[in-house]
């Protein structure tokens, strides 16, 4: 009797087992491939802090509720560093390395396809767990199957630096060729939102907007505030700033109706990366900037942009944070989002850890480049070294744009060891 009443248990012990056993593996399934998060790389084009909520610089602020959003739920970063113009600073996001490593240093300069990309990097090391989609300014080769080759499952955008109508202009799609006459902010948006829709995987996303780069124009009324401007600001020379601000304030609209076409699960479960690539066009620099330290310069006007990181896995809440950051460093960061390891790769070092603690391991110096000359700075002090042999050094932190060359004045010892280290450093770089 006690063996039959023993072996009873076991039986229905082992049926129950086996019934459950299949669902609960689905489950965990499911489970370990939803806590991947989803992460979104917004990269807008020619936008210095002069014109961005939320930063000293600048009078005239565009309205940018939706960024505003992001920066009250996450963190808005001083001092990041990218290239003075747009090419080098996608090249050094794309592959983790400085432009004289990859020889994109220019505007003109190609990214060679051996490189190894971050869509790729991503899709090696986490066993192909991401879709990958580029969607919107390339301007790194003039190839248009460029990027698939260097790892995008598609691409859809603008192969140069821009388009000379924001109405009518040349869309490639996965390598062909069409006239797109529909507001290039909102198509961009329309493709993005079309991708992430049919999208079973985790998706890592590079949505790279044009706007508001040059032409300056009068977007569709219903996506900014600066009112019934005339339609063409070249013809009556009128003031640029107000068509500026008007493509900036589009962009955050349609950024806004992007998140807004995520479900809720879906948006909790995305991390979202805001920047730009270089600073403003001379003719909307404001003030602390010039129209000689923006865009094109190696001045914080030029390098020196906005950032914001928000939502999944970023635990500090409206803060802001002076750590030095690199273009480069995204590579890295996004990386480690996705489930790659490693904290340094390339010339990135990861910053992940300043999602959560604001002690986090932060960078030493930071480094930008151009043709002519190379910049590098610690936390207090900013060296240029300019081809011709020219220099100037700064002390940021009584300085922070750079209004006294410290060079030919009797530097104390500190700053004396500081011009000495950041050379030393840039060298090495350089070599």
């Amino acid at each position: 009797m006690k063996f039959t009443i023993f072996f009873y248990f076991i039986l229905v012990f082992i049926l129950i087992n086996c019934s459950s056993s299949p669902n609960t593996f689905e489950e965990l399934e499911v489970s370990t491939t939803n806590t991947k998060p989803n992460i979104l790389l917004v990269i807008v084009d020619d936008v210095s802090k002069d014109v961005i909520p939320n930063y000293i610089e600048g009078n005239v602020k565009a309205s940018m509720p939706n960024l505003q959003s992001l920066m009250s739920s996450g963190i808005t970063f001083d001092n990041t560093w990218v290239y003075s113009v747009c090419s080098p600073t996608r090249a050094s996001i794309l592959t983790g390395k400085y432009g004289v490593n990859t020889g994109v240093i220019a505007v003109g300069n190609e990214i060679s396809t051996n490189e190894i990309s971050l869509q790729q990097f991503i899709k090696e090391n986490t066993n192909n767990a991401y879709a990958t989609a580029l969607i919107g300014k390339w301007h790194l080769s003039n190839n248009a199957n460029d990027p698939i080759t260097m790892g995008a499952d598609y691409f859809a955008g603008i192969l140069s630096g821009g388009v000379s109508d924001y109405n009518n202009w040349s869309l490639i799609e996965n390598g062909t060729s069409t006239t797109s006459t529909e507001y290039t902010t909102t198509k961009l948006t329309d493709l993005a939102i079309n991708w992430t829709n049919k999208q079973k995987n985790p998706w890592f996303l590079w949505l790279a907007y044009n706007a508001p780069h040059t032409p300056f124009h009068l977007p569709p009324i219903d996506l900014h505030s600066q009112g019934n401007l005339p339609t063409d600001s070249a013809s009556i020379n009128a003031n640029p700033l107000p068509y500026y601000i008007a493509a900036l304030e589009a962009l955050d609209t349609e950024i806004g109706r992007f998140l807004k076409s995520l479900s809720k699960e879906e948006r909790d479960n995305t991390l979202i990366i805001f920047i730009s690539d270089n600073g403003s066009p001379a003719k909307v620099a404001q003030a602390p900037y010039s129209r000689q330290t923006v865009k094109g310069s190696l001045y914080e006007g030029g390098i020196n942009v906005p950032m914001v990181l928000s939502g999944k896995g970023v635990n500090r809440v409206g803060v802001r944070e002076a750590a030095l950051i690199n273009a480069t460093d995204l590579y890295t960061t996004i990386a480690n989002v996705a489930g790659v390891k490693s904290t340094e790769i390339y010339n990135s070092i990861s910053f992940k850890d300043l999602f959560t603690n604001e002690n986090g391991v932060k960078r030493a110096f930071i480094y930008s480049e151009k043709e002519d000359a190379y910049t590098i700075r610690n936390i207090t002090y900013k060296y240029i070294m300019y081809n011709n042999g020219i220099e100037e050094f700064y002390n940021l932190s009584t300085d922070p744009y750079e209004k006294s060359n410290l060079i030919g004045t009797t530097l104390s010892s500190e700053a004396l060891i500081a011009k000495t280290n950041l050379i030393t450093e840039a060298e090495s770089i350089r070599k």
